[in-house]
């Protein structure tokens, strides 16, 4: 373990940072082409009630009763659900950096999300991000989603840390502007290389050569 810098804490956003985000825009469309839905129809009825399934408001089976499900389908349920998740995928170099990082500066990392309560489960088993996250500050558990600025005044309050032992990684630019307004130090994630030369800047420097 090392230590060269004030930081302690990773905060980090799941989707888009360290997987793929689980049930965007685009793994609908992919549902609505396989499934031959309605695009037009099932994006209009998921963003009527998207804001409540990820604050945990709606069971994934009450969220598919009203935007896929809300007539007779040639397919099931478990079918369709085997299809959400499957869109899932990890970012190696993403997921190796930030368990590298947590073992050489012995930091604590806390995820940041808004996810959905079994999406976000099977997430964090299939890619076992229990083995180097601490917490789970998602939407789903603590009933609040990003961009309310509470679920970072919260992840504050349960990493019993200030902002500005933080570091946050977070790909949605608004939600970084958000998390600075809070004292917090924020990486705009766009690529693996650029997020790297960002840490360094907090003193946080990926040594692959320090692997051993």
């Amino acid at each position: 373990m090392k230590k060269n810098s004030s930081i302690t804490t990773l905060f980090l956003d799941i989707g888009g940072v360290l997987l793929s985000d689980g049930w965007d825009r685009h793994a609908r469309q992919r549902a609505a082409t396989t499934f031959e839905l309605d695009p037009v129809e099932m994006e209009a009825r998921h963003h009527l009630v998207f804001e409540t399934y990820e604050a945990g408001k709606l069971s994934l089976d009450q969220y598919l009763a009203l935007v896929v499900f809300n007539q007779e389908r040639s397919f099931t349920r478990a079918r369709f659900r085997r299809f959400m998740f499957a869109q899932s995928t990890r970012y190696p170099e993403m997921i190796e950096l930030i368990g590298w990082l947590k073992r050489w500066y012995g930091l604590k990392i806390i995820a940041v999300s808004n996810e959905a309560r079994e999406l976000n489960a099977y997430r964090v088993r299939k890619f076992k991000l229990d083995g180097f996250v601490d917490a789970f500050i998602t939407s789903c558990f603590v009933h609040i989603r990003k961009p309310d600025a509470n679920i970072f005044r919260l992840a504050l309050d349960i990493a019993q840390v200030k902002g500005g032992q933080v570091v946050y990684i977070e790909n949605t630019p608004m939600f970084v502007e958000i998390a600075a307004g809070l004292g917090i130090g924020t990486i705009l994630h766009t690529d693996y290389a650029s997020t790297c030369a960002q840490l360094a800047a907090f003193g946080l420097q990926y040594e692959e050569r320090a692997i051993s």
